[in-house]
């Protein structure tokens, strides 16, 4: 059964767009070929930038650092939730037969066109205490969005799923091109880092039967 790649990663670029609680990136070549024989390029970087995991340490007393993270937490099954036009994302009765144990659960608001402006920073959706509940009842391993973040200030909801052990991605991108999609495994691919989060590639490998569309 084939299964077709899809990037759901903002790439890292120098000066790219960050919150407003970052500094800036820096990304900048400092060596050259022609000058010193070889090429190399240095990296200035917050942990919270671009497509990023979120470890419990983040936000609570837990010592989660991400190179301790099992491998098998890291890969799963997928579930897209479309929660487009929702301001206040919402739990709905037909959620209990999509979401599944150990799911990466990934909620798609179309809200990564804004990537890159204020707005996207200061005025995306949230996630609902209730349908929180019910990811923690059905024991997700990670929820994935393409938002920031899926709350605000005092961010009670980050602190929710950390306590439950659910891992966050933010700052997601391309989650459309898994609309038709029958099935999908997700890939989560930080670096090997002692920190409480870290930068991440996120591919989905998504089952498009026996051929690519």
């Amino acid at each position: 059964m084939a299964n077709k790649l899809i990037d759901l990663s903002h790439t890292i670029r120098n000066e790219m767009d960050v919150h407003p609680y970052d500094d800036p990136v820096n990304l900048y070549q400092d060596k050259f070929l022609e000058k010193d024989k070889y090429n190399n390029f240095k990296l200035e970087i917050g942990m919270h930038v671009g497509t990023h995991l979120d470890t419990p340490m983040h936000l609570t007393e837990r010592k989660t650092l991400v190179s301790d993270i099992p491998l098998e937490r890291l890969m799963g099954r997928g579930c897209l939730l479309d929660v487009r036009n929702e301001k206040v994302i919402a739990f709905k009765e037909k959620y209990r037969q999509m979401v599944n144990k150990n799911d990466i659960v990934l909620l798609y608001t179309n809200h990564s066109e804004k990537y890159g402006t204020k707005e996207y920073y200061n005025n995306h959706p949230v996630v609902d205490d209730e349908l929180v509940d019910f990811f923690i009842k059905r024991e997700i391993k990670m929820l994935g969005m393409d938002l920031p973040s899926p709350d605000n200030f005092p961010f009670e909801i980050h602190k929710k799923l950390f306590n439950n052990d659910i891992l966050i991605l933010e700052n997601l991108k391309n989650l459309f091109r898994l609309l038709d999609a029958r099935s999908f495994e997700v890939m989560v691919f930080p670096l090997k880092i002692e920190a409480e989060a870290a930068p991440v590639r996120v591919v989905a490998a998504k089952n498009i039967g026996s051929e690519f569309k």
